[in-house]
């Protein structure tokens, strides 16, 4: 098999079969973002990843969980991201879930039907980045889509009946809008309602446009301390009945998981004792 550049997938996605169907993100341009910075996008030949699919068959024996990369394979074409499904069910009959990456752009693209047909074809779960409700924040981070373009979107794969997973990140307002970011993030997914949530926290990278305001003095990156009175503030707001909640990435300065809306005060509950003991995961341990 080939794999063109890093590797980047969903923590939910560690041990699944990695195959690479587009090379890079569709839009590239977020100010926070350095994951897809050396690749050019592109959509694979589908030959080659038919190829992959069955060089993959001859080297491993059960597979249950695939997941098509890079950062937006949701941009494939219908009949070709179709050939695909269609090849994963021949040579992979055991799989149970195929999981994608997609963007706010490549399921605007997508009519529903479209969308309701790869479900059918295999695709279990879509993940999509929300990073933010702020709408100020989004437009500086230039995500490329509105909130309200976000939460459209999402609700346009749960009707296909395709799990959804969506990703907020902690701190991506700065000290300057932290709690416009916590209210308005809390907001798009309590509209949302996805079956998964995953809120990150803001890694602050070398080459990124945000790094430079961080060093000019235009951003002002939150501390740990901060990061879970935002994170806070986030839950009071958030009615998300239903969906499972992790904060529990590398990247986060506390560990947070349960479903909600049942286990909010149990949520608040651990953040508050992280704030009374100053119980932080330190910096060197985020570094991945």
């Amino acid at each position: 098999m080939r794999y063109f550049g890093r590797v980047f997938r969903p923590p939910s996605e560690a041990y699944s079969l990695i195959i690479q169907a587009t090379i890079g993100c569709s839009h590239n341009k977020c100010a926070f973002c350095e994951m897809y910075k050396e690749k050019h996008f592109r959509i694979r030949p589908t030959a080659d990843v038919l190829e992959d699919l069955d060089m993959a068959r001859a080297a491993y024996g059960r597979v249950e969980r695939i997941f098509l990369a890079d950062g937006d394979a949701m941009m494939i074409p219908q009949p070709r991201l179709l050939e695909i499904l269609a090849h994963i069910k021949k040579v992979f009959p055991e799989c149970e879930r195929v999981g994608i990456y997609a963007s706010p752009t490549s399921l605007k693209i997508k009519p529903a039907e479209e969308l309701a047909q790869l479900k059918d074809a295999g695709i279990g779960i879509a993940y999509l980045g929300l990073e933010s409700g702020c709408e100020e924040v989004l437009a500086r981070m230039n995500k490329g889509a509105t909130a309200a373009e976000i939460v459209e979107a999402g609700l346009k794969v749960k009707a296909a009946g395709i799990a959804l997973s969506v990703t907020a990140i902690s701190g991506l307002g700065g000290k300057e809008n932290w709690q416009a970011h916590a209210i308005d993030t809390a907001k798009a997914l309590s509209a949302i309602k996805p079956e998964y949530i995953g809120l990150l926290t803001l890694m602050v990278n070398p080459g990124t446009p945000l790094h430079n305001w961080v060093r000019k003095g235009s951003f002002t990156p939150l501390d740990p301390r901060e990061i879970a009175c935002e994170t806070r503030l986030m839950l009071e707001h958030l009615d998300s009945e239903g969906s499972v909640f992790r904060s529990n990435h590398a990247s986060n300065y506390v560990a947070l998981a349960g479903n909600l809306n049942a286990d909010r005060e149990a949520l608040l509950a651990k953040l508050d004792r992280a704030l009374e003991g100053d119980r932080f995961r330190s910096e060197m341990a985020r570094r991945f």
